[in-house]
């Protein structure tokens, strides 16, 4: 199971705003592209989509940018999954030809039930959840002094 890089930089950019919520704070596209080393233009894309799914709302000026229009903990990796690859989830499983035989409705019947877990493992997590793991990773990392 792979997904795609724009999912995964979704997720960046989601984790960024995610930490930026708790102030307030309105990050701009050249703030979360350098700290997450996402192509700007590339973002610009995904914050629209995201912006357009009512994730994120956007403010103009020079105190304005991105903020996540929910708390973390109400908006799930499956909200954002669906919101940039466009709700149709992993993709499906379909005959082209009309012809269902026995062997592809063998094969469907697999496809689903792995398709229905993903999508329980994504709605299982929120964005919360992906900001408090990566804190508790920051924390468990030794501190070198010289």
């Amino acid at each position: 199971m792979q997904f795609s890089s724009k999912y995964e930089y979704t997720l960046l950019a989601l984790l960024e705003l995610t930490s930026a919520y708790p102030k307030g704070e309105f990050l701009h596209i050249r703030q979360i592209a350098a700290v997450q080393n996402i192509p700007s233009r590339y973002l610009e894309q995904i914050l629209a989509t995201l912006r357009n799914g009512g994730l994120i709302k956007s403010t103009r000026g020079s105190k304005g940018g991105y903020i996540l229009t929910r708390k973390p903990s109400q908006i799930t990796l499956l909200d954002a999954f669906n919101c940039i690859e466009g709700g149709s989830g992993i993709a499906n499983f379909a005959d082209t030809s009309n012809q269902t035989t026995k062997d592809r409705k063998i094969i469907e019947s697999f496809y689903l039930e792995a398709y229905q877990a993903v999508n329980a493992v994504l709605n299982k997590y929120t964005l919360q959840d992906l900001y408090e793991q990566r804190e508790n990773q920051n924390q468990s990392e030794p501190m070198y002094y010289i």
